[in-house]
């Protein structure tokens, strides 16, 4: 061991102390955070094995982020090679004190030589298209909005050369080896690494301060990302795994769909029992997110997906769903150290005191972490959560905190107001009266059947406020009532036994009002003894299907897309007119991405339209992009940036087709205002129409 050897070695061993304590610590004070956390379900901790299984899925198979597929291609192989790469790093351990050092065991052996050479290989390849995809994409450079935009850039640049580094080393270690006799491979396993060693010069102090330089390159960075424990873009490689497995489900179904319902103590809070002094209403401050929410906020990878699909983003809204995340992970690890002092606030900061005074909700006057308008324009449409890697569940997070603002600090946009207020009083967001849920019926030449005057139905036809209410909606219910009664479906409506099913209410954060008015629904419901349900609404169809359940209301729920589909296969339903013109499809978010229907709405369609067939949008199925009319935004107005259903009717005429099929009345109501616009200035043709499947389908059947 010569000279070079022991100075290589010192400086390796005490870079790696220092960088082994420091790690120590971080994570302690990281785990010390997340535990601030409220409690989570016990639902959390059930289906080890299948919890396990999704994990790997995800990370070992990328199964998110090969969405993505160049991108996710490129981290597989990154993200792959810091996995098993981490022991070529060990392995420079033995490697800086002799040139003919050698990991035991797999040192020598050439199928690990080999699996390792190509994963230099490609991890190198990968990292360099990450690292242009950045360049590529950064603020100021990027054609559209960067997805890039907001996050910590020097973290991310430091991450990715941290990496070039560390792997350039790693193969000019065993290239060295090569070239100084000392190779521990056959060429044919590693026949990169051979190929350099047969022009690099012969040298053991080589070799030694490479490997030296190769952990001082990867301790510095466990050092660095150490003192910097917000590092999101380093520290998700560790923190990914347990936020994927202790996601709200255990398959890979994303966070969408149900809501979690309001929560306190780790339980689902029951309002005839709740108290003010000891339960939580939705989320006022960090610490009263789940410890799940504080260990999202921690994971955040920073990339951007989230911010690059969102809609209201998109149109030049405050909201980002990737810097609301950001925001809420700062001030949780700012204020710990005033948490975790207890009633001793002798040795904290004035840093921290100064953060735990700030509101978590509050626009800048107020030095809030949160706008207020940042909070209100979420449209729920649940693209974030879809398209995160790591399953950060942003829409949860968005409602828990839309609850307190509006349960207990009835702050809201003043609109909405108006809404709650019809909802409470007559049962349905527009204040129409009761009387008038059957108005819909008058004209048709056959009678619709109510459930209660006949036991004899399969299906209940759940028609929705905007389906009894909204002129356009109503000549949907009226095409489905048809075809229906065609197809020689038995089914009966409620009439004015039926009231909103509550989703406006929940989402806007009024839990209470919501359970009001499910437990009435769920309560007549059964007393008709319904087993199945259609509904025309996708925002009905969601709440049914997957809310209910949690209230006593168990039903075999289908949107009227699926039963439609089911009959045309079957031949009960026949399209015999074709469609004149182009056809393209609006996904419905609740149909779509919260409930993954896609086919069923382009099986019905592409049995009309033979001819041409579908001409899809730029953003579909789960990429769709939203009308602005979820998460109760249809009840309030849209003054910041350009109208979301604008940029969406925009993105439709580019199709040039005649026809924009929905399935969803929300949908009919924000594009049919966004055609009608457009026809005014002149730049849609004035016979493109916006229509519901349904109505296409009844067209081709009978005029």
């Amino acid at each position: 061991m010569g000279p070079v050897q022991v100075v290589a070695t010192v400086i390796a061993a005490l870079v790696t102390i220092i960088a082994v304590v420091l790690a120590v610590r971080a994570v302690r004070q990281m785990v010390q955070v997340i535990r601030l956390g409220q409690p989570v379900p016990a639902q959390r901790f059930e289906g080890k094995g299948q919890r396990t299984a999704t994990m790997l899925r995800e990370t070992l198979g990328h199964t998110r982020m090969l969405k993505w597929s160049g991108i996710g291609l490129a981290h597989w192989f990154v993200m792959v090679s810091f996995l098993v790469l981490f022991l070529l790093v060990v392995e420079a351990y033995f490697d800086v004190v002799s040139a003919e050092g050698k990991l035991p065991l797999l040192g020598g052996w050439a199928p690990y030589g080999m699996v390792t050479e190509w994963l230099s290989v490609f991890g190198l390849l990968g990292i360099v298209a990450l690292i242009l995809v950045r360049l590529r994409n950064l603020p100021g450079r990027a054609k559209g909005l960067s997805r890039f935009l907001g996050s910590t850039m020097w973290q991310a640049y430091y991450v990715e050369y941290t990496i070039v580094g560390v792997l350039i080393c790693g193969m000019l270690i065993r290239s060295l080896k090569f070239a100084a006799g000392h190779g521990e491979y056959p060429a044919w396993a590693t026949p990169v690494t051979y190929g350099l060693g047969q022009v690099l010069p012969g040298s053991d102090a080589a070799i030694s301060l490479v490997a030296m330089v190769k952990l001082v390159i990867s301790m510095a960075w466990l050092i660095t990302i150490s003192l910097n424990i917000t590092m999101g873009v380093a520290w998700h490689r560790f923190t990914a795994f347990p936020n994927i497995w202790f996601k709200r489900t255990a398959s890979d179904k994303p966070a969408l769909g149900a809501l979690q319902p309001m929560m306190s103590g780790g339980k689902p809070l029951d309002f005839e029992e709740a108290d003010p002094e000891k339960d939580t209403f939705g989320v006022a401050s960090v610490e009263q997110f789940t410890w799940k929410g504080l260990l999202d906020f921690t994971t955040c990878t920073e990339c951007g997906r989230c911010q690059s699909q969102c809609p209201a983003w998109n149109t030049g809204k405050p909201l980002s769903p990737k810097l609301l995340v950001l925001s809420l992970r700062d001030h949780a690890y700012a204020k710990a150290p005033y948490l975790l002092a207890g009633d001793n606030l002798d040795g904290v900061s004035a840093e921290a005191k100064a953060e735990a005074d700030r509101p978590l909700i509050g626009g800048a006057e107020e030095n809030g972490i949160i706008d207020p308008d940042v909070l209100w324009s979420c449209t729920t449409c649940g693209a974030c959560v879809e398209q995160c890697p790591v399953d950060i569940e942003h829409v949860d997070h968005i409602v828990d905190m839309r609850r307190y603002q509006v349960m207990i600090e009835s702050n809201f946009p003043t609109e909405a107001g108006t809404m709650l207020r019809n909802l409470e009083n007559k049962g349905n967001p527009w204040g129409a009266a009761q009387s008038a849920r059957e108005d819909w019926t008058k004209g048709l030449d056959f009678e619709v059947p109510r459930a209660g005057a006949v036991e004899d139905f399969e299906y209940l036809f759940w028609v929705g406020c905007a389906g009894a209410f909204e002129d356009r909606a109503k000549r949907t219910t009226r095409a489905v009532a048809t075809l229906l009664h065609e197809a020689g479906v038995k089914y009966a409506i409620l009439g004015d036994g039926e009231t909103c099913t509550g989703d406006p209410a929940r989402r806007i954060g009024n839990e209470f009002l919501f359970q009001m008015m499910a437990q009435q629904n769920v309560e007549t419901l059964n007393e008709v003894g319904v087993k199945k349900i259609v509904a025309s609404c996708p925002h009905c169809f969601n709440t049914l299907a997957n809310e209910y359940p949690e209230l006593g209301g168990t039903y075999e729920v289908i949107h009227h897309t699926q039963l439609l589909s089911q009959l045309v296969s079957t031949g009960k339903l026949t399209p015999v007119k074709p469609l004149d013109g182009g056809l393209t499809y609006h996904d419905p978010c609740y149909l779509g991405r919260h409930n993954r229907v896609f086919a069923p709405p382009r099986e019905v369609l592409g049995a009309v339209a033979t001819e041409t067939g579908v001409t899809e949008m730029p953003r579909f199925a789960e990429r769709s992009f939203c009308c602005g009319a979820g998460g109760a935004r249809m009840w309030m107005e849209e003054r910041i940036g350009k109208r979301i259903n604008v940029e969406r009717v925009e993105e439709a005429l580019s199709t040039n087709a005649q026809t924009v099929a929905v399935s969803c009345p929300f949908c009919l109501t924000m594009l049919g205002d966004g055609v009608t616009g457009k026809k005014a200035s002149g730049a849609a043709d004035e016979n493109v129409e916006v229509v519901d499947v349904a109505t296409v389908l009844l067209r081709s059947i009978k005029e």
